[in-house]
């Protein structure tokens, strides 16, 4: 089963990755989980990503690319993956694309968790993220057991400073406008497959299992 993700800030989609991982025990490859790895053990594209990102510059799509796919040659990915936060551009789509076709292999599906923006405001500004796990939790939507305390390890829930309306609004645009264009890439290659985000977190996930399968 391999997967990719897509999903605007607020959609839901670390909560749903949790459980498709939990269901059907795949790897989450998370580009932010690989980098910060890098980063931490000094790798030599870790060190090469630190050199653009201390100049305040993005990390190019190439080297973004590398650092992934150098993640997918692991052994654990054999029997499927996650994709989360890759690919955010067609560049990284079409470099995806063509290392599968390399390896003679291909995606299964594209989730895309839809969410209308206004939605994506209120969630966001009431999400509440564990300082010790990053288990993501809502003041509304998804509460702890206890307030301010995290269900899976007892750690303190903290809301991001740029879980504000101005910040996230446009965080919404600027993934609104990236996205697009992967998402009809991905439409015309028939993975794409929407998800309505706006339903009970049970009832999405309910739905992606119906998709992917028992």
């Amino acid at each position: 089963m391999k997967l990719v993700l897509l999903g605007p800030p607020g959609a839901g989609k670390g909560t749903q990755a949790a459980s498709i991982v939990e269901k059907y025990n795949v790897p989450h490859i998370s580009t932010g989980d690989i980098f910060r790895k890098n980063l931490k053990e000094g790798t030599k594209l870790g060190l090469e990503a630190k050199g653009f990102m201390d100049r305040g510059e993005l990390v190019p799509d190439s080297l973004v690319v590398d650092i992934v796919i150098d993640r997918l040659s692991n052994d654990d990915v054999v029997n499927g993956y996650l994709l989360d936060g890759f690919p955010r551009t067609v560049v990284q789509a079409e470099s995806l694309n063509e290392y599968l076709e390399k390896n003679e292999d291909s995606l299964d599906f594209v989730l895309n968790i839809k969410v209308d923006p206004n939605v994506l405001v209120e969630r966001a500004v009431g999400r509440r993220i564990c300082k010790n796990c990053g288990a993501t939790y809502h003041v509304k939507f998804n509460q702890p057991k206890v307030e301010g305390i995290c269900d899976k390890c007892g750690g303190q829930l903290y809301q991001r400073a740029d879980d504000n309306e101005e910040t996230v609004a446009n965080r919404i645009k600027v993934y609104m406008d990236e996205t697009s264009p992967l998402i009809d890439y991905y439409s015309k290659k028939k993975l794409l497959i929407d998800i309505d985000g706006q339903k009970d977190i049970m009832e999405v996930f309910t739905d992606i299992v119906r998709i992917l399968g028992e």
